[in-house]
């Protein structure tokens, strides 16, 4: 049985557990290196027993994991149109994302 946290970072809220990986918004670093996240919303046993919840934060948890990948998502097409006016563009968008494997809660 595996511990599980909630955490928030880059205006979302993601549920991590130990060994696993997660996709979050874009933060600074190299591949390997550490990262800690501090604002831990929520921490539990997998069967949903020692359940600490924050308010707003769990005091003194964190959240270690490692970078593993640096990259982009697939592209999105963006479109604007206005009928009759002859008004129409066409952009597309290609969201920055950091890959981290969860190490300890």
């Amino acid at each position: 049985m595996g511990k599980l946290a909630i955490i928030q970072t880059g205006g979302k809220q993601y549920k991590v557990q130990e060994g696993k990986k997660i996709r979050i918004e874009k933060i600074e670093g190299v591949l390997g290196s550490p990262v800690a996240f501090q604002e831990v919303l929520l921490t539990s046993d997998e069967d949903g027993k020692n359940v600490h919840i924050g308010t707003p934060h769990v005091e003194g948890a964190a959240v270690k994991g490692t970078i593993t990948k640096q990259g982009r998502l697939k592209k999105i097409t963006v479109i604007k149109f206005k009928r009759k006016v002859r008004y129409r563009r066409k952009r597309g968008h290609r969201q920055h994302f950091t890959e981290i494997e969860i190490t300890t809660l």
